[in-house]
């Protein structure tokens, strides 16, 4: 896998072989930033499912402030492991362990969070409940999965597109959204 663009394009990193993980391909990746805006100058970004780290070193390439990523597959870990040091000067923090309970602990907010869950694992409905706590206002959620996602009360879909059998979209979190509940202004 390379860094498509920014301070580190072109760097080429190893993605270990390993069931079920899918790296975001080039042209995806292009797109989402394409819709984020290039740059992330100044951003807090949240990899939650890091896997190969595609999204996760390309924000950081792209001068996000601040990249988090949580995986918790024990050889997808190691290989972020392995690639980290290719980033010296940039704040990138590894977290292994679960996406919900990392959810459930941090007192950190992000800009840009990045959902890319295995897609067997049904992992995005307990995530996106508990995402509403470390989002900034306004804050940009890209989602991938097999099928496009509803958009749940809070979040709006911003962009969506396909690539062969996965489906991509870019929300927005909607702090001025309360569900829907009667008498909330």
């Amino acid at each position: 896998m390379r860094i498509i663009a920014g301070r580190h394009r072109g760097r080429r990193l190893a993605v270990p072989d390993l069931p079920g993980l899918r790296p975001t391909p080039d042209r995806v990746r292009e797109t989402l930033f394409n819709w984020l805006g290039q740059r992330l100058d100044g951003r807090s970004c949240l990899d939650l499912f890091a896997g190969s780290g595609a999204l996760g070193f390309e924000a950081a390439s792209r001068g996000a402030k601040r990249v988090v990523m949580v995986e918790h597959a024990p050889a997808a870990f190691a290989a972020l492991q392995r690639s980290r040091p290719l980033f010296p000067e940039e704040d990138i923090e590894l977290v292994r362990g679960d996406a919900t309970d990392y959810l459930a602990r941090s007192d950190e907010r992000f800009d840009v969070v990045f959902l890319d869950p295995p897609f067997g694992q049904n992992a995005l409905p307990a995530v996106l409940e508990r995402l509403p706590r470390v989002l900034a206002p306004g804050a940009r959620i890209y989602v991938e999965g097999p099928r496009p996602m509803q958009a749940q009360p809070g979040f709006a879909v911003l962009k969506q597109d396909r690539a062969g059998q996965v489906h991509y979209q870019l929300l927005q979190w909607r702090t001025d959204d309360q569900g829907g509940l009667p008498g909330n202004v």
